[in-house]
Order: C-alpha cells, then sequence, then structure tokens
C-alpha cells in the first residue's frame, strides 16, 4: 500500500482508507443498493483483514450506527496501527439523523465515541456539517469545545466534513485536516483543496467513487491523480473489492514515483 503524508501533521496515510459507514448503517443511504449488515464476527474479520492488507485509516461517524462499537470491539487492540477518525455534531437513531453543535452536546459526543472505539483518544475528529458549513462555525460552540478537548490529549488532530467552498475556506483558519467530495461527476472544490494543501493541511477525499456510480478503475485514478490528495476514503463490505482499489491506487502512485 502507498503512503502519503497528511499535510503537515507528521503523520503518513495510506492512500486508500477505509470508511466504515456500511459496517453499521442500512438505512437511509445513498448507495443504489441496498446490503445487509455484517454479522459482528464478519465484520471483526473485515477490519483486521484491512489492517493486515496495509490501510491505516479508519474513518467512521456516531451517524454510522454501530460503526464505532463494532470498530472498537474488533480492532482496538491494534489502536497503534491505523488513524482513527470520527465526527461529532450528528448522530443517528430511530432511522433519522439529529444535529447538536452545542458545547454540552460536543463534549457528550467525543465521550461517546471514547467508549465505543473503546480508547483513551481520538486521532482525528472532523465536524459534521449539515450543510450549513457557514452558520456552524460562527453561530455554534463546536469548533471551541473541540479546540479545548484538544487541548486536554483527547484529540490530536481536527478536522471540518461540509460541504461548501465557504465553509472550508473558513475552516482553513483552525482545522489540521479537511474531508471533500470530490468526483469525477464534481470536481468543485478542487480550489479549496490546493489552498488547504498549500496550507499544510491535511486533504481526505470522501465519496470519490460518487456512491458507487463511477467505475472505480476511472475514479479512483482521476481521484488520486491530484497531488492535494492525501487519502480516499472508500466504504465497502467486500475485501476483494478493497484489495482491487488498492491495487489500483498502488498501480498509479508507483509510476508516478517513477
Amino acid at each position: 500500500m502507498a503512503y502519503l503524508p497528511l499535510g503537515n501533521t507528521g503523520r503518513m496515510v495510506s492512500a486508500i482508507g477505509y470508511g466504515a459507514f456500511k459496517i453499521g448503517r442500512n438505512e437511509q443511504i445513498k448507495y443504489a443498493q441496498g446490503y445487509d449488515l455484517p454479522s459482528v464476527q464478519e465484520t471483526s474479520t473485515l477490519l483486521n483483514l484491512i489492517l493486515d492488507a496495509g490501510i491505516n485509516v479508519i474513518d467512521t461517524a456516531p451517524a454510522y450506527g454501530l460503526s464505532e462499537e463494532r470498530i472498537g470491539a474488533a480492532i482496538s487492540h491494534r489502536r497503534n496501527e491505523f488513524l482513527l477518525s470520527t465526527k461529532t455534531g450528528e448522530h443517528f437513531e430511530m432511522g433519522q439523523s439529529h444535529y447538536d453543535f452545542t458545547e454540552k452536546g460536543t463534549r457528550a459526543s467525543i465521550a461517546r465515541s471514547l467508549k465505543r472505539l473503546k480508547t483513551d483518544h481520538l486521532d482525528l475528529v472532523y465536524v459534521h456539517s449539515n450543510g450549513r458549513d457557514e452558520f456552524i462555525q460562527e453561530k455554534t460552540d463546536v469548533v471551541a469545545t473541540l479546540q479545548n478537548l484538544k487541548a486536554t490529549g483527547a484529540i490530536s488532530l481536527l478536522g471540518f466534513s461540509g460541504k461548501t467552498a465557504r465553509g472550508f475556506q473558513m475552516a482553513l483558519e483552525w482545522a489540521n485536516v479537511i474531508m471533500v467530495e470530490y468526483h469525477l461527476s464534481d470536481p468543485s472544490l478542487a480550489d479549496v483543496m490546493a489552498e488547504a494543501s498549500r496550507r499544510g493541511i491535511g486533504v481526505i477525499v470522501k465519496k470519490g467513487l460518487a456512491s458507487g456510480c463511477l467505475p472505480p478503475s476511472e475514479a479512483i485514478r482521476f481521484v488520486l491523480g491530484n497531488p492535494d490528495v492525501n487519502s480516499l476514503v472508500i466504504g465497502g463490505l467486500n475485501m476483494d473489492h478493497l484489495r482491487a482499489n488498492m491495487a489500483i491506487a498502488d498501480s498509479m502512485l508507483d509510476k508516478k514515483a517513477a
């Protein structure tokens, strides 16, 4: 697996990361096809194979249903082998998303994540925006609260997973990493990614395959062909598919290095 620096954070990340949505949630999804949740044992096997294959970015969120607790149960004993990222601001209950960016809500969210993930610190926490990027950063307590938690050592890096170019521009003033939707069908945030890269801020891409609507070979080459991208987070429940995606990434990055 090829590894790239995550901005100027000092961390090296696998070019392909794992997005852990599908191990915990199959309601209100954006994928073209539905799926059954894997069993606890199937999840454990998958996550351990992912780490064995060299992927060292595992991304989850409270909004991903059972994902956090399943990660904690399956690979907390391998905690030092991967960069663990989660989010705050959104949680999913009774088939609906709920948002809370208050200080109290943020602190409670981080405490729950630490417990579910069976860890005493989080490598990276993103603000999980509901699309009101500017309002969240200007009018709520979430950023200041995360900065305070970072000062205590509970969080190492802060990030923003947003929707709008203006929201990301604002986040460049405080975030260590941004998580951006970027793919062949929507490259509109490329300028924000370039600015983040110039500032030494890490760039993680989500939905690089447009939730499964784009061919992996073309989509992965497009995303990782952008020098501002540090890692592309891809979900899935099939290890063979993930290995194939890793091979595409390795092939193109090897050629670039040569």
